[in-house]
């Protein structure tokens, strides 16, 4: 691949906000292509981008990939001839892998797992509406506008409704049929209510209905709309590291 610069690709996928992994070669043992040190990236789609070695290593490492990005964790593993297969994972902690290619090497690899920051989608245009927008970036987050920014939403993402009075029906519907974890209103309980009753009653399902927090925030006594909106922030910090949690400790369960 001439020209190929690994941190250059490296870098454009950070700058489109695409999840990705880094391989790294730690050690080869015997005759393998893969050289300790290379690395490359692998895509969403399991392409892989740089060179890590033959066709066996290469499967290893999308399996792998998509692991480590399912759990936000990064994976050890070993690709070793077939009959040197003995368990799942070697004492050493590094999983291993089956390759059945000829040239019978040992091939160690790092896969390490990236991902952009979540989004929060913003309905509004109000005072709260602008300063959620305004410090959402304080915390790391990506914001998008509410109906435009809802093509791009996972489920790993926020969505806050703020309209405050200004088609609220509607974008509540519009965020609750997104598959964001997390959904919250600028609303009382009771407006909340009414709003949802009107939901189920029009078709949407009570399961997607119940995904709605509201009032959105922690209750920290906030009046103006910055303290408001720190409320928010706060309760979406919250949520997301719970969620990282969750995930880590699943992965520890895994690993045990």
């Amino acid at each position: 691949m001439p020209g190929f610069d690994i941190f250059d690709t490296l870098d454009t996928l950070r700058q489109n906000g695409d999840a990705f992994c880094v391989a790294t070669v730690l050690r080869t043992a015997d005759v393998t292509s893969a050289k300790a040190g290379a690395k490359a990236a692998v895509t969403t789609d399991g392409q892989i981008h740089g060179h890590l070695g033959g066709g066996c290593v290469q499967r290893a490492v999308k399996a792998a990939a998509e692991t480590a990005l399912a759990q936000g964790a990064p994976q050890m593993i070993r690709v070793k001839p077939s009959e040197k297969v003995v368990e799942m994972h070697d004492p050493d902690g590094f999983q291993t892998f089956k390759s059945g290619c000829p040239s019978g090497g040992t091939v160690d690899l790092l896969i390490e797992p990236y991902q952009p920051a979540p989004r929060l989608a913003v309905f509004g245009s109000g005072p709260i509406a602008t300063a959620l927008t305004d410090h959402a970036t304080l915390t790391g987050l990506r914001v998008v506008a509410g109906e435009q920014g809802l093509d791009h939403i996972e489920p790993r993402d926020f969505v806050v409704v703020a309209s405050q009075g200004q088609g609220d029906l509607a974008a509540l519907r519009q965020a609750l049929d997104s598959p964001a974890r997390r959904v919250s209103m600028v609303a009382s309980r009771r407006k909340a209510d009414v709003l949802s009753a009107k939901l189920i009653g029009s078709g949407l399902t009570e399961a997607s209905v119940h995904r709605l927090k509201s009032p959105a925030g922690l209750d920290i006594g906030a009046v103006d709309p910055q303290e408001i909106a720190l409320s928010i922030l706060a309760e979406i910090v919250k949520w997301r590291n719970q969620d990282m949690q969750t995930q880590n400790g699943d992965h520890d369960e895994k690993m045990a």
